[in-house]
C-alpha cells in the first residue's frame, strides 16, 4: 500500500501516518456555527476533509468521520436578536443551508454530525472533572481552565506563554488566576440560552464542545484532527489542554492538519472591502465542478486566491478533461484501481496541484482515442469529486449563461426553508429570481420540481 505523508502541525513536519489501529481510522473535523451561509472560506477546510476522507476510505478498511454543528454560540444569540428569530429557528434553517451546500459541492457527509446543545450533559461532566483534577476553578458563576496546570501549554502552537496571552485577545477579568486561563463554562441571563449545571444556569465554552463531542464519539485517543489554521490558537490549543488533562495518558489527536487561508481577489474576505463571498455567491456564476478544481489547484497549505479569471480558467480545464472522456465514452469503471501516480499524489500530503498534473498526463492519451487512459482519468477524477456528469450533459454548459443546476436546487432549498418560517416575501423573491433567469417552478404533492423555459 502507498504510504501516506501527512504535515502534523505539532511535529511541524510532514511525517508518515501510522494509524492508532490500521483497521479503523478516526477523524474529527471542526464544523460551522450556524448563523449565516457559509462562505468560500469555510469551503477550503471542508474540501481538505472531504478529500482526505476519500483517501483514507481508499487506503484503510474503516474510517469514522465526524464533523460537529456548533449551535451554541455568542453570534448565534446575536444574530437571532437581529434577526428578530427564535434561536432554535435560525439554527435549523442555517443548518439545513449548510447541508443543502455541502451537497451541492459533492461533499461526502460526515458518519457522525454531533450538535452541541445535544451534548451538554457530556461538557458539564468534563468540566467536573477537570475541577476535581486541579485543572480548572469555578470564579463568580465562570468555570476556567487553568492554564498554568499543564505544563505543555503551547505545544501545538508554538508559541511561549507571554506570545499566547498576547495574541488570545483574551478578556482579562478580575475573577481569572491567569491572563491566559480560558473558559469552560459561563453564566447565562434569562435572554441566553443555558441549562442547569454545578455552577448555576449558564452555557459552555467554544473549547470545550468539541472536546467533548470529539471524545463521545471518537474516544480518549483519535487519529487526525483538522481544520482551518486560523483555529490553531486558541481553539485547538486549548481543546487540546483540556482534553489531555481531562484523560491523563491519552494521546487526545495524534496528527492535526490545518489548511492555509482564502483570499478573494488577494485581499482577505471582509464585507467591508465587498469582496465576501457565499457558496451560492459563486454557483450563481460557476459549475460546481469548477470551483472544487479551482480550491484544489493550490496544496491545502498555501494561500489561495480565489478570482473569477481562476474560476473561468479551471471551467476551461475541465472542458478539456470532458473532451477526452467523451472522445470514448461510455466508460465501465466499476471496481477499477486509482492509477498508481495519482494515488502517489495524493498520498504526498494531500498533493491536489500534482494529481491534476496526473489528470492532464491521462488526458493527453484519451485524447488520443485511449480508452484506458479515458477510465483512468474517469476513475481519478471521480475519487476526487469531479466528473460527475456525462460530457453531454456537461457540455450543454448548464443552460449557457442560465443559472446551474446546483444553483437552482440551493434557490429551491432556500425557498422551501424560508416557506417553512412563513417568511413568503422571500420564498415569492426567489420564485420571481428563478422566473427572470428563464427556471419555472411547478409545486406539487411530492415537492417542487424546475423547468427551463
Amino acid at each position: 500500500m502507498t504510504q501516506l505523508l501527512l504535515h502534523d502541525s505539532q511535529r511541524r513536519a510532514t511525517v508518515p501516518f501510522e494509524p492508532l489501529d490500521p483497521e479503523h481510522v478516526k477523524v474529527y473535523y471542526c464544523g460551522p456555527t450556524v448563523y449565516d451561509l457559509p462562505h468560500v472560506g469555510n469551503l477550503r477546510a471542508m474540501l481538505t476533509a472531504d478529500i482526505l476522507t476519500r483517501l483514507l476510505r481508499r487506503l484503510y478498511p474503516r474510517v469514522t468521520f465526524v464533523r460537529n454543528i456548533t449551535d451554541v454560540d455568542d453570534k448565534i444569540t446575536a444574530r437571532a436578536a437581529q434577526n428578530n428569530e427564535d434561536i432554535a429557528s435560525l439554527t435549523a434553517r442555517t443548518t439545513a443551508e449548510f447541508h443543502t451546500d455541502l451537497a451541492a459541492m459533492n461533499m461526502l457527509p460526515p458518519d457522525i454530525e454531533p450538535r452541541a446543545t445535544h451534548n451538554i450533559e457530556q461538557m458539564v461532566a468534563m468540566i467536573a472533572h477537570l475541577i476535581e483534577l486541579g485543572h480548572a476553578y469555578e470564579a463568580e458563576r465562570h468555570v476556567l481552565f487553568a492554564v498554568a496546570s499543564f505544563p505543555s501549554y503551547g505545544a501545538l502552537s508554538g508559541r511561549d506563554p507571554e506570545d499566547l496571552v498576547a495574541g488570545a485577545r483574551v478578556e482579562v477579568a478580575p475573577y481569572k488566576r491567569d491572563p491566559g486561563d480560558f473558559v469552560l463554562w459561563k453564566p447565562s441571563t434569562p435572554t441566553q440560552p443555558g441549562w442547569p449545571s454545578p455552577w448555576g444556569r449558564g452555557r459552555p465554552g467554544w473549547h470545550i464542545e468539541c472536546s467533548a463531542m470529539s471524545h463521545r464519539y471518537l474516544g480518549d485517543s483519535f487519529d487526525i484532527h483538522g481544520g482551518g489554521s486560523d483555529l490553531l490558537f486558541p481553539h485547538h490549543e486549548n481543546e487540546r489542554a483540556q482534553s489531555l488533562c481531562c484523560f491523563p495518558g491519552s494521546r487526545f489527536a495524534d496528527y492535526w492538519v490545518h489548511n492555509a487561508m482564502l483570499l478573494v481577489d488577494g485581499e482577505k474576505m471582509s464585507k467591508s472591502l465587498g469582496n465576501f463571498l457565499t457558496i451560492r455567491d459563486v454557483l450563481a456564476k460557476g459549475p460546481v465542478e469548477a470551483l472544487r478544481l479551482l480550491l484544489m489547484g493550490a496544496h491545502y497549505r498555501s494561500v489561495l486566491n480565489f478570482t473569477w479569471s481562476g474560476l473561468d480558467e479551471a471551467k476551461r480545464t475541465l472542458d478539456r478533461f470532458y473532451r477526452a472522456l467523451e472522445s470514448t465514452w461510455p466508460l465501465d469503471v466499476e471496481g477499477r484501481n486509482i492509477p498508481e501516480p495519482f494515488l502517489a499524489a495524493l498520498c504526498d500530503d494531500l498533493n491536489t496541484p500534482k494529481a491534476i498534473a496526473e489528470l492532464h498526463t491521462m488526458a493527453t492519451t484519451a485524447l488520443a482515442g485511449d480508452r484506458e487512459a479515458a477510465a483512468d482519468l474517469l476513475v481519478s477524477g471521480r475519487m476526487i469529486g469531479l466528473f460527475m456528469q456525462e460530457p453531454a450533459a456537461w457540455f450543454r454548459g448548464e443552460a449557457g449563461d442560465g443559472p446551474s443546476e446546483a444553483a437552482i436546487d440551493a434557490l429551491i432549498a432556500e425557498r422551501l426553508a424560508a416557506r417553512k418560517a412563513k417568511d413568503f416575501a422571500r420564498a415569492d423573491a426567489i420564485r420571481k429570481e428563478l422566473t427572470d433567469k428563464g427556471v419555472v417552478l411547478e409545486d406539487g404533492p411530492g415537492g417542487t420540481t424546475w423547468r427551463r423555459a
